[in-house]
């Protein structure tokens, strides 16, 4: 597999996408539970790049290997708890949106957790790591490449994408 282009800082798109990442990032959501969101989400996109990312982001974090590696069978297993559960099925719904609308239960269900502005960044994180999946997929990003960093030593440059 080749990149079909090289994104950079001196794009404009790029700087942007990067500005929502900033405040995603530094927006109160849980960091292991931003990653298993950007997990899932990149499991269901097929986004091998950010699925690659994302597990190396969560295991640096201190997610476990069981958990990663159950994520695309959440509803199956014992490994999440109720909130996690909630913002999973959010984060699929979101993802699917073209398939299923999210619905009153879905929705209900993570307010149940989270206030309407949590609700909103929980949103903006979806939206994001669907656009840098999307991203990643059409310039063909080569999976494998990325090194993680704590997130206090991570800076956001061209060969750290932050998806």
């Amino acid at each position: 597999m080749q990149s079909r282009m090289e994104l950079g800082v001196e794009s404009a798109a790029y700087r942007a996408m990067l500005q929502l990442e900033r405040y995603v990032r530094g927006s109160g959501i849980n960091p292991t539970l931003l990653e298993l969101m950007k997990i899932r989400a990149s499991q269901i996109n097929g986004c091998a790049f950010c699925i690659d990312m994302h597990t190396k982001d969560a295991r640096l974090n201190g997610e476990t290997e069981q958990r990663i590696y159950a994520l695309n069978a959440w509803r199956e297993t014992p490994f999440f708890t109720p909130q996690e559960r909630a913002v999973l099925a959010f984060t699929e719904a979101v993802t699917l949106i073209a398939t299923d609308s999210v619905s009153d239960e879905i929705y209900d269900e993570v307010s149940r957790y989270f206030s309407d502005d949590e609700i909103a960044n929980l949103l903006m994180a979806i939206v994001t790591i669907n656009s840098w999946n999307r991203i990643a997929i059409t310039t063909r990003v080569v999976p494998g490449s990325y090194e993680p960093q704590p997130l206090h030593d991570r800076t956001f440059t061209p060969e750290t994408l932050p998806a």
